[in-house]
């Protein structure tokens, strides 16, 4: 029998990765990431401009519904003050929102408040622009006991001034940058809140696109 010999042996592949490899993995996850930031950044602005715009819309319908339920006029205002009681000052891009009840001229009463709520702080960066309507001398808008949008140049709090017109907030990034999809919460005179894409027009084709104005 022709005797075998056998030489030394190899010594076995210890498990795990080499340095090459490790950088050839890291290079192409950077890579993925960096592709990937642009859409990621823009999915978060746009959902800030979402979220508040929602808050925005839910806030007007509920000033709405508070008119009605109460059976009369009722404030609703953009302001930086605190919204906790009836002494704020109303701002067209203000970052808080206020509800409050009207006080008829002929009447002893005092006006009530009855909400208010921070909108900002679910959106930083965001930017309000409202109420704009058609004279632009609107800050504020007041809701009959009907819903309906009346005019009222002294319904309380300080600098509120309300027109009988539709008025419309733009919600946008203050840094505003490609990709960006601002929104716009409008207000018909008979009362009717809707959010619309600016950057459309309202057709059957585009139902969430804004009217022509």
């Amino acid at each position: 029998m022709p005797l075998v010999v056998i030489g030394p042996r190899s010594p076995a592949r210890s498990e795990g990765f080499t340095l090459v490899e490790m950088i050839v993995v890291v290079a192409i996850m950077a890579l993925l990431a960096a592709l990937a930031t642009p859409s990621m950044l823009g999915w978060v602005r746009n959902n800030k401009i979402r979220t508040v715009s929602d808050s925005l819309q839910n806030a007007l319908r509920q000033a709405q519904t508070e008119a009605t339920r109460r059976n009369r006029q009722v404030i609703f205002s953009l302001t930086d003050n605190s919204p906790t009681t009836n002494t704020y000052t109303t701002k067209v891009n203000g970052s808080n929102w206020a509800i409050s009840t009207v006080v008829p001229t002929d009447s002893d009463t005092t006006a009530t408040f009855v909400e208010g709520g921070i909108l900002l702080n679910v959106g930083s960066n965001v930017a309000i622009t409202g109420p704009q309507t058609s004279s632009n001398a609107a800050t504020a808008l007041c809701f009959s006991s009907i819903g309906r949008l009346v005019q009222n140049d002294t319904p309380g709090p300080t600098g509120a001034r309300c027109r009988a017109e539709a008025a419309r907030y733009d919600i946008a990034m203050s840094d505003t940058k490609t990709g960006d999809r601002p929104l716009r919460v409008t207000v018909a005179v008979g009362g009717q809140v809707r959010m619309c894409d600016p950057a459309r027009t309202l057709s059957a084709s585009q139902p969430d696109g804004c009217a022509s104005p």
